[in-house]
């Protein structure tokens, strides 16, 4: 061998090290493995494309049989005469109203949840980063969706010097007064998708994302945002925010100090007590699904409400309608209450045909590979369970205080 060509292998060599080196940077080796898991994801996408959501199976009647319901009227009322104290009248909100902004951070890939609640955190004295939370709650960077009981999870175990509450069925006020009386608010909405994170050639790129509102201007209806994917002390106009925040239930999130919790309590009113929240919450998802019987959301909504009361059959209905007329390709990497709704009503191949669905769509997702188990588990297939569930606790370890290791424990 000359003594050129042992220069060139050498060299060459010292690349492949210097390669291997800088890959183990975390940074870097995060960079690459998202780049080449999306170009697998889009090329297995061209070759078998995952359609649009399946719709449900044909329903077999079953006998009627009596079901507690909730209404209004077994719900805590306010009896006008037990006190001579009149209810107080909430002041009117100024026009406008601010917080001082966080330092901003640019989310690293799907991290926006860890990221707006680093944002918030901050606020409050926090000192942390993104990293920090991901690092508890998503350990895992394929894992794309974090939950709001995941997020008052990490602010009550590792920042519990605050308190956490999250509540549906929000609307413009609720957000203002809030920001009014300087409580930062963290909201889940729909996004597009950079074209270059599509799934495939027929990818609606429809995702959810956090968002973090620090402001609102009523002379040009609009709320501040900080938004760690496309910019800090953004606007977005409450019409805007009114049609990408319905997908998730009008989902909010709003943190404040223990000794304050009497303030926060008159300024959520009837949304502080979680039972008469959802309960308001499921009037308007059934009026708004009466009113625009076309509007899948409508439909999903209501599902999920029901699903909160525990009236399983009622909410499959709801989400049959929402399937029927179309939900987005990712709708199950963010919400499960179909997977509730279908295991607890005996729809088993409901539940495995969904589940399978979100599994072909986010394969990084514990709470499909969970759910996917128990519809596994139902039929017998306890091989197949367990496998699932040992996915599910690779995927995320500290899912739901390590739920998918519970689920185990039934075939080990």
């Amino acid at each position: 061998m000359s003594k050129r060509i042992r220069k060139i292998l050498t060299g060459l060599a010292g690349l492949v090290l210097l390669a291997v080196l800088i890959y183990q940077a975390p940074y870097i080796k995060s960079v690459v493995s998202w780049r080449v898991e999306k170009l697998m994801i889009y090329a297995r996408n061209v070759i078998d494309p995952a359609g649009p959501v399946p719709t449900a199976l044909p329903v077999t009647p079953q006998p009627a049989t009596p079901t507690a319901k909730v209404s209004a009227t077994s719900l805590p009322m306010i009896d006008p005469t037990a006190s001579a104290t009149p209810t107080p009248i909430p002041a009117p909100l100024p026009r406008q109203a601010s917080i001082t902004s966080p330092p901003f951070e640019q989310q690293t890939p799907n991290n926006c949840g860890p990221a707006t609640l680093s944002m918030a955190l901050h606020i409050y004295g926090w000192e942390g980063n993104q990293a920090d939370i991901a690092n508890v709650i998503k350990p895992i960077l394929q894992d794309r969706n974090v939950n709001p009981e995941e997020l008052r999870y990490y602010v009550r175990t590792q920042a519990g010097w605050l308190n956490m509450e999250y509540r549906v069925g929000g609307n413009i006020e609720t957000l203002k007064r809030l920001i009014a009386a300087n409580y930062p608010v963290m909201v889940e909405s729909v996004t597009s998708l950079d074209p270059n994170d599509a799934l495939g050639p027929t990818d609606d790129l429809w995702a959810a994302h956090y968002l973090l509102l620090t402001g609102y201007d009523d002379n040009v209806q609009a709320f501040t945002i900080q938004d760690s994917y496309h910019g800090a002390d953004l606007t977005i106009p409450y019409a805007q925010l009114e049609t990408e925040w319905k997908p998730f239930n009008n989902l909010y999130i709003v943190m404040y100090f223990p000794q304050f919790e009497d303030e926060m309590k008159t300024l959520l009113a009837t949304d502080w007590d979680p039972g008469i929240n959802r309960q308001l919450a499921l009037d308007a998802s059934q009026a708004d699904s009466a009113k625009n019987p076309n509007d899948a959301f409508a439909w999903f909504n209501l599902g999920s409400n029901l699903v909160y009361f525990d009236r399983y059959e009622e909410a499959a209905l709801a989400y049959d309608k929402a399937r029927e007329i179309g939900l987005p390709l990712r709708m199950f990497r963010y919400q499960f209450g179909p997977f509730l709704a279908y295991f607890h009503s005996n729809r088993n191949e409901d539940l495995l045909v969904l589940t399978d669905y979100a599994r072909g769509i986010t394969e990084m997702s514990e709470e499909a590979w969970l759910w996917y188990g128990f519809g596994l588990y139902r039929q017998g297939d306890y091989d197949g369970a367990l496998k699932a569930w040992q996915k599910a606790d690779k995927v995320n370890p500290n899912f739901f205080e390590d739920q998918a290791q519970k689920a185990m424990q039934l075939v080990q």
